[in-house]
């Protein structure tokens, strides 16, 4: 990984010449989305004059940052919360087909900026690492094994493996089967494929080669206000973090990739598609260790069901990482609430954020979700060994001195106007576009990272319709399966990821 110092070497400071300076894009945000984003325009128009604004010192600082989330490659192998059981008790494997689905496409792409030296040797960024679901008591054991049965036949989950059997979970993860209560019913499963992915990396990587070749990258930088002018094109002042030096620039295209942030922006932007909206943050914190002796116990990411009330990014999980070069173990998240929409953001941001056009949706969301502000509650009052607890319920053998506390990324939940509910609190990504398509902006928190290059595909269609056509030719290029799907293809599905794992470096 490439570290950028403070005052970003990617760009120049603002020209002082009195005629306003004018790009074709403006990516608000230096997060995964608009360095995912940035590379695909470039890569489908190289002449395209870019320009990307991050308020902070870095790039990959806020919810991108390795830190700040769990690096989980998410391809719904092991998230229970992508694949519900039904009220008749059925399972639905729909939406965890879908998801890995896109997981594939950023796989595919990643790839493709390997082979073409875009990104620099896979393992600096993504690393094999098995995903694994371990549940407990007879309810749930029932319902993985039906999760199992409805997805083990399907092409992208092949080598799925289920067992309750002790002695195999001990080989899979031995740190969950130590000092396990007998007579307990237990089972797990195991996809042997996952990855574990190093987000900040990946985005310090991408940008760092758009501003290779041009692009003009300014970190400490601003927005302030955005406008629309008569001939469509859109007016943005910013100023400068240092030295509070104001500038204006003009965008015939702006995307508005600031996390928490976007929000805000997209509301100072006057759009009347972002009526309506709100977030909800909620913040959160894992636990860590780095200890040798304990991290070469555990090769996995392995989730489990989450608490009643609580939201799906909350889903407890003990994961495997490996950041700049260091491996260790996770486990979390344990939910923190701030006002913030941004680790870095301001106090009165959750107040901010109130208009006529969402007042009644949010108050909507608050009053049907009481079970979420008990669980929040609950969270807010556990100590340091409270938590090391919910571990053990993971790992009996945790130890209180072994792990401390890391403060993850802030998560902005959508709040949203329902035609049935009147307001619906919206666990995922959802992409606000203006009418013309010239401005655009995306809210919500995971899966969104691993799933960014569909997101962004989508994004380019609706915002770039007399454009797609021409360069649907260079797109299947770099995302083989672009406008077709893998599942319902099982030579396909199996000759592409054996391709993405051999060029990525993955090995099950």
């Amino acid at each position: 990984m490439t570290d950028t110092p403070a005052e970003s070497a990617h760009a120049p400071a603002p020209s002082t010449n009195s005629t306003v300076e004018t790009v074709d894009v403006l990516l608000i945000g230096g997060g995964i989305m608009s360095a995912t984003l940035g590379t695909l325009l470039h890569q489908l128009q190289p002449d395209l004059k870019i320009a990307v604004f991050e308020r902070l010192s870095d790039v990959a600082l806020e919810s991108s940052n390795a830190w700040n989330n769990a690096g989980t490659g998410h391809a719904a192998l092991c998230e229970l919360n992508y694949m519900p059981e039904g009220k008749d008790g059925s399972v639905d494997p729909a939406k965890a087909i879908s998801i890995n689905e896109q997981f594939q496409q950023s796989r595919q792409l990643w790839s493709s900026l390997v082979e073409a030296g875009v990104l620099d040797a896979p393992t600096t960024f993504i690393n094999s690492t098995p995903h694994m679901t371990f549940v407990r008591g007879e309810k749930d054991v029932a319902y993985l094994k039906k999760r199992y049965e409805a997805l083990k036949d399907e092409p992208l989950f092949q080598g799925i493996e289920y067992s309750e059997d002790s002695r195999v979970i001990n080989q899979w993860a031995p740190l969950l089967m130590q000092k396990r209560r007998k007579g307990e019913p237990f089972a797990a499963t195991r996809m042997p494929a996952g990855t574990d992915v190093d987000f900040g990396a990946l985005t310090h990587q991408l940008f760092d080669r758009l501003a290779d070749e041009g692009a003009d990258v300014r970190t400490n930088t601003e927005v302030r206000r955005l406008k629309r002018l008569a001939d469509g094109t859109w007016k943005v002042k910013y100023r400068r973090t240092i030295g509070r030096t104001p500038g204006e620039i003009r965008a015939k295209f702006v995307f508005v990739g600031a996390g928490g942030w976007a929000l805000k922006l997209l509301q100072r932007s006057g759009i009347p598609e972002i009526s309506g909206y709100g977030v909800f943050p909620i913040g959160g914190q894992f636990l860590k260790t780095s200890n040798p002796a304990i991290v070469a116990q555990h090769q996995a990411k392995v989730y489990s069901q989450a608490s009643v009330g609580a939201p799906p990014m909350s889903v407890p999980h003990l994961d495997t990482r490996m950041v700049d070069g260091e491996a260790s173990l996770l486990f979390g998240p344990f939910a923190t609430f701030s006002p913030k929409f941004l680790k870095t953001g301001s106090w009165f941001d959750i107040v901010g954020q109130v208009r006529w056009g969402n007042l009644g949706p949010m108050l909507k969301v608050a009053w049907d979700n009481p079970s979420l502000i008990t669980y929040l509650l609950g969270e807010l009052v556990k100590n340091h060994k409270k938590k090391v607890d919910s571990l053990r319920v993971f790992m009996p053998t945790a130890k209180d001195e072994d792990w401390t506390l890391i403060q993850a990324g802030q998560r902005a939940q959508v709040m949203k106007k329902d035609p049935e509910k009147g307001g619906v609190l919206q666990f995922g990504t959802e992409v606000v576009t203006g009418a013309d398509g010239t401005i655009a902006g995306l809210l919500g928190a995971s899966p969104g990272a691993s799933t960014a290059v569909s997101i962004m595909l989508g994004l380019l269609k609706s915002c770039f319709p007399d454009r797609i056509a021409e360069w649907e030719p260079r797109l299947r290029e770099l995302i083989p399966s672009y406008g077709d799907t893998l599942n319902p293809r099982p030579e396909v599905a199996r000759e592409s990821l054996g391709e993405t794992a051999e060029t990525l470096a993955l090995t099950a």
